[in-house]
């Protein structure tokens, strides 16, 4: 096992920090639109059950149907990877959103509106810094979730360490077949808990510690 890790260590480390790199810029477009997307729903109650059936719905289709439906469209590569990753990086940050805009104390809205701040300055300065701990507990699962997703990815050829993953069970029986598995699955939950480390220092600089549970 180490023979095989010393020989490749500069490949293994490159596709460590692909996969990281995939995972990362997915999860924040898929933040992105998910915030946009929840103050949409919070504007409008009616479609916060609409917003959660999406959510739970959308978790259940298995990431191979997915990447199965995405190749007639955007192919092989890099580009079906990311979507099928930045898809199921929303749902977690949707639903936590929703949560934690919805349950800002309206007096504090009727407050800020009483002192001039239009619905937009309410949203950005007092919804969702107050929803933030929420949202970010929703993107923290978000993250550890995608990277799995992102193994899962490089059967369509996108990068990262998913690849040991494949070229391990493709060569069943091969002498190093198992050491290619074991480094594509254990460098991934290592670059998880690292990617979440890091996560957990964003989140002690960005929500007050008044809110911070």
């Amino acid at each position: 096992m180490w023979t095989y890790i010393g020989d490749r260590w500069q490949q293994i480390l490159y596709n460590a920090l692909q996969h990281a790199n995939l995972v990362f810029q997915a999860v924040i477009v898929a933040t992105l639109i998910a915030i946009v997307l929840a103050i949409v729903v919070v504007s409008v109650p009616k479609l916060e059950p609409v917003a959660n059936a999406v959510s739970a719905i959308g978790l259940t289709i298995p990431s191979f149907a997915l990447v199965g439906l995405l190749i007639p469209l955007t192919q092989i590569g890099t580009t079906t990877a990311f979507i099928c990753v930045a898809f199921y990086a929303v749902l977690p940050v949707l639903r936590n959103a929703v949560v934690g805009l919805a349950q800002v104390d309206a007096t504090l809205l009727e407050s800020a509106r009483g002192m001039g701040l239009g619905r937009m300055s309410s949203m950005l300065r007092i919804q969702l810094p107050l929803a933030w701990p929420v949202i970010h507990a929703g993107i923290r699962t978000s993250l550890q979730m995608s990277m799995g997703i992102a193994a899962i990815a490089a059967y369509v050829l996108g990068p990262g360490l998913g690849t040991y993953i494949f070229t391990g069970l493709a060569q069943v029986g091969g002498a190093n077949a198992v050491h290619s598995a074991l480094v594509g699955t254990i460098g991934i939950v290592i670059v998880a808990l690292l990617a979440d480390l890091i996560l957990l220092a964003v989140g002690r600089l960005t929500i007050s510690k008044g809110i911070r549970s």
